[in-house]
C-alpha cells in the first residue's frame, strides 16, 4: 500500500458499566458496532478488554467474562476485517500457555492475525487479583512493531500511556500509526489529550486512540480520539458513545526546525542528537560516552582480558570492562540453526572440549561442550556465548570491535544473516557504540549499505598492505593493522583521510608506548591490566581507573 494515500480511520467508543449483570448487552453492542463496519474504513480501532464488557468484581468473573466472549470477538473481528477489507484491532484477553495475557490483536485485511501486543505495564489489579501472565513483563523487549501493507503500528494499551520514557524507545522504530486501545477511566478529557498529544508529538505517528465511555455527561474516562504528528487533535469523541471515522494521510509526518544549520527533523532525533542518558536512566553511571564522543587513543580488550579468563567468555569480558576497558573486541559466528555465537576459531579443539567446526552445528551441540579450557580448571563448564548475550550484558557499558568473520575472502555473507546482526545491535540500542571489522573486501560494502550509521574498519584479509588505500576507497573511517605488515606511512596516510588505526596487537609494554608514539589510535591487547598501568596517562580510560582505585 502507498503511504501516500488517504486512510479512513474508525475509533469505536462503547458504554462501559460499573453493574457486571450488563455484560451481555454490552457485548451485543460491540459485535453490532462491529457488523456495522463497512468497506470504506481502512483501520478500525476498539477500546481496551472488549471481552470484560462490564466491572469485574473478582478473577471468576473476569475468567467467565472472557469464556463466553473472547473467543466469539476474535472471530467476529476477522470476519469484519475480511469483509469490509480493513485492519481491525481489537483488545482481549490471549492464552500464552502460562496464563491469560491482556493482548491487542492485529488482524490484515484478509482477516489473519498478524500481530499481538501483549500490555507492556500491567496495573496491580492485573497482576495481583486478576492473576493475568505478566511474566514476560518483567524482562527487555523491543517495542512491537507489526507491518501491515508497508505500513507500521506500534502499540499502548492503557496504563502504558503513562510510561512516558518508552516514548523515545517507540520512536525509533519509527511507526506511522500507534493503536492505544485503552480504558483509563479516572483521568479528565483534558489529561487524556495531553497525553496523546504528547505521544505523537514524540513519535511523529497518528496516534489511534479507542477508550469507553463512563456516562455521556462525564468529564472523566473516554476520550477516544485521533492525533496528528503535530500534535493536533482531529477527532476526540469525549464521552459520547458510537463510532466515528477521520480520513488521515499516514506520509504526514511532522518535520520541525532543527537548530541553526541544520535540516528539519522529527522532534525525537532533535532530542535524540542531544541526548544524555548518563544523567538520568537507570544505570547511567555504567554508561560510557558512545564510539562518536570517545576520546583517542584507547586500548582494546582483545577476546576480553583473556590472560586472566577464557577468551570470547562472559568473565573475559566482565573483567575487561570491570578494569576501565574503554572496548572488547570479539568474533562472531553463524550457526548451523541460525544462531549468532562468539569464538575466535571456526574448530573447536583449541577452545573446548568439543570437535569439529562452528557452522556445522547448531546452538544446542554447542552448549554441550566445555569452553573452559586452562586455567587450572578455574572455569570449566563455561558454554559459548551467544551474540545477544554479550549486548544485553554490555551493551552502552563498553565500545564492541565485532569481527564478522567468514570462511575465507573470497565471497560475501548471507545478507539475512548480517540483517539478523544488525537488527540485534538495534534492539539493544547499542549502534552507537558498536564497528564491525572484516577483512573480506565483499562483506565490507555489505555492511556499508545495510548500516550506514555504523563503522566498518577494515581489516588486513588478503592485502595487508593495501589495507589503507581499501577503506579510503570504501569510504570506511577505521583500518586494524596486523603487525608487522604496516608502516609510519600507512598511518600517516590514514590520519591525512581521516582514517583511525587500530593495531593487532601488543602485550608488551615498551611495543605499545611504540605504537602510540607512531600515532596508533588503539591497541588491541591480550594483557589489559598490564597494558593500561605502563601506558597509564596516555589512554582514555586510565583517569577512570585511577579515580576507581584499579590503578
Amino acid at each position: 500500500m502507498d503511504k501516500n494515500r488517504d486512510m479512513k480511520v474508525c475509533i469505536v467508543q462503547p458504554f462501559y458499566s460499573t453493574n457486571y449483570d450488563d455484560s451481555d448487552k454490552l457485548f451485543k453492542w460491540e459485535m453490532d458496532a462491529l457488523d456495522k463496519c463497512d468497506e470504506s474504513m481502512d483501520i478500525i480501532v476498539f477500546p481496551e478488554a472488549c471481552d470484560v464488557p462490564a466491572l469485574t468484581k473478582n478473577k471468576e468473573q473476569a475468567d467467565s467474562s472472557r469464556e463466553r466472549y473472547t473467543d466469539a470477538l476474535v472471530r467476529k473481528a476477522r470476519i469484519t476485517a475480511k469483509r469490509c477489507n480493513s485492519v481491525v484491532f481489537i483488545n482481549a484477553g490471549y492464552d500464552a500457555g502460562n496464563g491469560t495475557r491482556n493482548t491487542t490483536y492485529a488482524i490484515d485485511r484478509e482477516g489473519n492475525i498478524v500481530g499481538l501486543y501483549f500490555k507492556q505495564h500491567p496495573t496491580n489489579g492485573e497482576v495481583f487479583n486478576r492473576k493475568l501472565d505478566c511474566d514476560y513483563s518483567y524482562e527487555y523487549e523491543e517495542p512491537t512493531i507489526v507491518e501491515i501493507d508497508g505500513i507500521r503500528y506500534a502499540f499502548l494499551t492503557c496504563y502504558d500511556f503513562y510510561f512516558y520514557e518508552a516514548y523515545a524507545h517507540i520512536a525509533r522504530k519509527r511507526p506511522d500509526f500507534i493503536i492505544g486501545c485503552s480504558h483509563q477511566r479516572s483521568d479528565t478529557h483534558s489529561a487524556l489529550e495531553i497525553m496523546s498529544r504528547f505521544l505523537a508529538y514524540n513519535t511523529n505517528a497518528f496516534v489511534l486512540r479507542a477508550s469507553v465511555s463512563m456516562d455521556e455527561n462525564s468529564n472523566i474516562g473516554g476520550a477516544s480520539m485521533i492525533v496528528a504528528p503535530n500534535g493536533d487533535v482531529l477527532l476526540n469523541m469525549r464521552s459520547e458513545v458510537g463510532m466515528q471515522c477521520y480520513t488521515v494521510n499516514p506520509s504526514r509526518k511532522y518535520y520541525k526546525p532543527a537548530g541553526y544549520g541544520n535540516p528539519p527533523s522529527a522532534h525525537f532525533e532533535y532530542i535524540e542528537k542531544g541526548r544524555r542518558p548518563w544523567k538520568y536512566r537507570p544505570g547511567g553511571s555504567g554508561i560510557i560516552l558512545p564510539n562518536s564522543h570517545l576520546d583517542y587513543p584507547r586500548l582494546c580488550a582483545h577476546r576480553g582480558f583473556n590472560t586472566i579468563a577464557p577468551e570470547n567468555s562472559m568473565p573475559a569480558y566482565g573483567a575487561a570492562v570491570a578494569s576501565g576497558a574503554m572496548e572488547i573486541e570479539f568474533d562472531i559466528w553463524e550457526t548451523k540453526d541460525g544462531e549468532i555465537v562468539s569464538c575466535h576459531d571456526i574448530n573447536l579443539d583449541r577452545v573446548s572440549n568439543g570437535t569439529g567446526k562452528i557452522p556445522d552445528m547448531t546452538l544446542q551441540e554447542l552448549r554441550g561442550f566445555d569452553f573452559g579450557k586452562g586455567f587450572d580448571g578455574a572455569y570449566t563448564g563455561l558454554k559459548i556465548l551467544t551474540f545477544e548475550e554479550i549486548l544485553k550484558h554490555f551493551a552502552c557499558r563498553t565500545i564492541m570491535n565485532i569481527h564478522v568473520k567468514t570462511y575465507g575472502n573470497d565471497k560475501p555473507l548471507d545478507e539475512e544473516y548480517l540483517k539478523k546482526i544488525i537488527n540485534l545491535i538495534y534492539k539493544y540500542d547499542c549502534q552507537n557504540y558498536v564497528y564491525f571489522m572484516t577483512g573480506n573486501d565483499h562483506v565490507i560494502p555489505q555492511l556499508r549499505r545495510l548500516a550506514p550509521e555504523i563503522e566498518v574498519c577494515v581489516g588486513g584479509g588478503d592485502d595487508a598492505w593495501g589495507i589503507v588505500d581499501r577503506a579510503i576507497k570504501f569510504g570506511c573511517t577505521k583500518v586494524q593493522l596486523f603487525k608487522p605488515y604496516f608502516n609510519q606511512e600507512m598511518i600517516d596516510k590514514a590520519h591525512e583521510n581521516g582514517i583511525r588505526c587500530n593495531v593487532f596487537w601488543s602485550d608488551d609494554p615498551q611495543e605499545a608506548n611504540k605504537f602510540l608514539d607512531m600515532g596508533i589510535d588503539c591497541i588491541l591487547t591480550n594483557d589489559y591490566q598490564r597494558i593500561a598501568t605502563a601506558l597509564e596517562g596516555r589512554i582514555k580510560g586510565n583517569k577512570l581507573n585511577k579515580e576507581a582505585g584499579i590503578l
